[in-house]
């Protein structure tokens, strides 16, 4: 069975890949880059998976343009809504190319962490792998959280300390 797994980064895909791999799917990864801001912390996200991917021979399809633009003109006016706006656009632009690739499943190493809300990806996940006719595959990764992040230690990976966007990065390091 393959799936298309949607990675934010490489310290999260640890876990999720090792299961399904020991579940016997054949992962393959998609690197979605529009929600990454600043884009030297897209590229740092994305030389770290490169690595990474290399090393557990795991090929993956990096997004070819930056978005910026058009990823914040669909959160300008809903910043309190954007992890809703966020996990569309990653979930729905993954699940396409999945359908085009011909895969049997597609998910998200969103499901790792412990700081994303996994009900609403559920929900998400579900309702657009039914729409577009690929379905999505739920599973809890952060009982891999302590693993995923004392492995990615030992490797010396790069360790992002926010979510992606500029206001996840705002809300981590600016404090009145």
């Amino acid at each position: 069975m393959k799936i298309l797994l949607n990675i934010c980064c490489g310290p999260c895909s640890i876990y999720p890949v090792k299961k399904l791999r020991e579940n016997n799917y054949e992962v393959m990864g998609f690197f979605y880059k529009n929600n990454i801001h600043p884009y030297t912390e897209c590229l740092k996200r994305q030389q770290t998976l490169e690595e990474y991917a290399d090393q557990i021979k795991m090929k993956v399809i990096y997004q070819d343009e930056y978005d910026l633009e058009g990823f914040l003109q669909k959160i300008i006016y809903r910043e309190k809504m954007r992890c809703r706006v966020c996990y569309h656009e990653r979930l729905l632009t993954t699940a396409l190319m999945a359908k085009r690739g011909k895969f049997d499943y597609y998910s998200t190493t969103l499901l790792y962490s412990k700081f994303q809300n996994h009900e609403l990806l559920k929900t998400f996940g579900e309702a657009i792998g039914k729409s577009v006719g690929i379905p999505f595959y739920y599973e809890d990764f952060r009982t891999g959280w302590k693993e995923g992040i004392e492995t990615s230690k030992q490797l010396g990976m790069y360790r992002q300390q926010y979510c992606g966007c500029i206001y996840s990065e705002k809300e981590r390091y600016y404090h009145k």
